[in-house]
């Protein structure tokens, strides 16, 4: 046809290639929020998504490789939709939003948690690393809002910041465990108390 490009085979090859890479990702993240990562076998990975274990070792070398993929999708999904630098309290609120939209990722992430708290477990420094970022994001968005003059001055980020991420942990598994909690309405209570605690009192 006039004017029209010639067909790519190999991009259209690539573009499926990487179709089947995500869709291995996405079941990967199912099947581990069911049965955790040592009952989570490549080749039922490979099976629920359609594909042969050969194929699956084509896009991930090893059990450790796609696992370590998966876990830098939840990464990449959280540095997306988050606002590190804006109003900790608005993103503490937003944080119901990740719910909604990567559910699979939520329930990943808690199951690979609670098999990695043993000091030697091989995801523990990975996922300790991660935790302490999120706690440094809150906190620093805690003390930009006490350089305004925002929050008081006598709240110690740090602490606050382990506070609030107790909560997001907590509130993860209560879903988990009961789906039908109101999840805006106690991520909307929760951080308009929290704002409430972090703002100066009124002079007298």
């Amino acid at each position: 046809m006039p004017g029209r490009e010639p067909s790519r085979p190999y991009q259209a090859l690539l573009a499926k290639g990487e179709q089947r890479r995500s869709r291995i990702l996405v079941v990967a993240q199912r099947l581990l929020t069911r049965y955790g990562w040592r009952n989570t076998t490549l080749a039922q990975i490979a099976e629920k998504a359609g594909v042969t274990r050969a194929g699956l070792l084509h896009h991930f070398e090893s059990k450790d490789q796609l696992l370590r993929a998966v876990l830098d999708a939840r990464d990449e999904d959280d540095e997306q939709h988050a606002d590190l630098g804006g109003d900790v309290i608005a993103e503490i609120e937003n944080v119901v939003e990740r719910f909604r939209r990567a559910p699979d990722l939520i329930g990943m992430y808690t199951v690979l948690l609670a098999e990695n708290l043993d000091p030697d477990a091989p995801l523990r420094d990975r996922l300790l690393d991660r935790h302490r970022a999120g706690l440094d994001v809150i906190a620093e968005g805690i003390r930009r809002g006490q350089r305004t003059g925002r929050f008081r001055a006598d709240i110690d980020p740090v602490v606050k910041a382990i506070e609030v991420s107790a909560f997001l942990s907590g509130m993860e598994t209560t879903w988990l465990l009961d789906p039908s909690v109101p999840l805006d309405r106690v991520f909307r209570d929760y951080a308009r108390a929290l704002a409430r605690e972090l703002m100066p009192a009124d002079p007298c």
